[in-house]
């Protein structure tokens, strides 16, 4: 269950005081947006940890309790909250009942849609342990095989599973803006995969991250092979391959999720540079 599904599912029984980031100046721990729910005797989300979010807990249960609303409030990060982060934040507290399920689910539905789709392609280890890693992101995971049974169960609420065979059909009806990541068992899957994004990209150019599993070794059989299909060196230099951060020791298939997983983040932070600044709860 995602931090978001978590929050809503106590909030149906119990109330609680969202707690979120309304603004903030200088170096600050979490950004414009960030939340965090405080029940009588659980919290779910966080602003950043520390003192400032054990102050904000305290607050927060001291209106579950009955005093006197005080919102917004500001908090200098400086020696009287025990933290050098230099900046200020100011924090919404705000009262929230089962009332506000649907309400609050909606705002986190929009916040989610407005993050582009991962379109996964391929089932194996990798694929099943980035699925893990992606999980509790605001991702939206398109998990794409030509096989129905090796999708892992339950199926994180992130994630739509979908079987197509073949698995190159997919494509064309992928999101504008899906980050591609191709990871099948077969390279000839892969290939035709890679191919079809290539022709997408001639049509429409929506696709701004096209990833491929492999060894530079396998990347050079692949380039040979779609120049054969007719695509050029600038076509060809729309796939990243090998994928994942340079200098991550390991092949393990997590240690490639983890890695995989960030390089899509940075990826997300080049299209979106300020997409932490517009993201909200309410």
């Amino acid at each position: 269950m995602t931090t978001e599904g978590l929050f809503l599912s106590q909030l149906a029984v119990k109330d609680a005081i969202l707690v979120t980031v309304r603004s903030h100046r200088g170096s600050v721990p979490r950004e414009l947006g960030a939340w965090m729910a405080v029940f009588d005797d659980a919290c779910v989300g966080t602003i950043g940890g520390g003192h400032l979010e054990w102050q904000a807990q305290a607050q927060a249960r001291a209106q579950l309790n009955g005093e006197p609303p005080q919102s917004p409030q500001r908090y200098v990060l400086g020696p009287s909250l025990g933290q050098c982060c230099g900046g200020e934040v100011v924090l919404q507290f705000e009262r929230v009942t089962a009332a506000d399920v649907t309400r609050l689910g909606q705002a986190f539905e929009g916040v989610r849609q407005s993050w582009p789709t991962v379109a996964l392609f391929g089932g194996g280890h990798v694929g099943l342990a980035l699925v893990g890693v992606l999980a509790p992101l605001q991702l939206q995971v398109r998990w794409i095989d030509s096989r129905d049974e090796v999708f892992m169960q339950p199926i994180p609420g992130n994630v739509c599973a979908e079987h197509s065979d073949p698995v190159h059909s997919a494509v064309s009806t992928l999101a504008a803006g899906s980050l591609v990541l191709v990871m099948s068992f077969s390279h000839a899957e892969d290939l035709d995969v890679v191919a079809a994004c290539l022709t997408r990209q001639r049509e429409r150019a929506d696709l701004p991250f096209i990833g491929l599993i492999g060894s530079r070794t396998k990347w050079a059989t692949f380039r040979h092979r779609l120049q054969a299909r007719g695509f050029g060196d600038e076509e060809l230099a729309q796939v990243t391959c090998p994928i994942g951060l340079p200098g991550i020791i390991g092949k393990a298939p997590e240690v490639i999720a983890v890695s995989v997983a960030a390089q899509l983040l940075r990826v997300v932070g080049s299209i979106h540079t300020r997409f932490g600044e517009t993201s909200r709860t309410t």
